[in-house]
């Protein structure tokens, strides 16, 4: 991970500094300027109403109780979209417009969905912990009673017999 981040640390820059020669000797110097400025001057207009429409959107997701999970991915991507933005050049920019754009926010949003979750799971499998928990995810709604070393028979039990997980209720009265 920290070799790719050096590298696109490094290929990038020079990367945009070639786009910016290559469209420069098209259309010359000071229309390459200009392109430059009206792109961040529209990055900064389509942030500034992408923002303000996910904040609406997080505001009512949670008025109405639900979890906002959309929203705040939304709102990272603006965030991300931004700040590509701020970086001069063009490759940057056409990544940052992505996040930006309504239409292809949807893309972007899986796209680091998927990045997040490959991310996590070698985490996961790297941890001192990772014997703790099961491969394909903890069962069922009683996860948090989850053993990994019984196997859902009660030493109580019939051999063979099976436990049903319930709830007893008592009521105490006061007489």
């Amino acid at each position: 991970m920290r070799l790719l981040l050096f590298l696109a640390f490094l290929v990038i820059p020079i990367l945009e500094i070639w786009l910016l020669i290559q469209v420069g000797q098209v259309i010359g110097g000071p229309a390459t300027i200009a392109l430059l400025i009206a792109d961040s001057l529209l990055g900064a207009w389509l942030v500034r109403r992408e923002g303000r429409r996910a904040w609406r959107a997080l505001q009512e997701a949670m008025q109405s109780g639900r979890m906002p999970d959309r929203e705040l991915a939304d709102g990272g991507i603006i965030l991300v979209g931004g700040t590509l933005l701020l970086a001069p050049g063009f490759f940057l920019d056409v990544f940052g417009l992505l996040c930006l754009i309504p239409v292809t926010r949807p893309m972007m949003r899986r796209l680091g969905a998927w990045f997040f979750e490959r991310r996590i799971k070698r985490l996961a499998q790297s941890s001192p912990y990772a014997n703790l928990f099961p491969p394909g995810g903890f069962p069922g709604p009683d996860a948090a009673h989850y053993d990994p070393h019984h196997d859902g028979r009660d030493a109580g039990a019939p051999q063979g017999g099976r436990v049903v997980h319930g709830e007893v209720i008592r009521e105490d009265r006061d007489s």
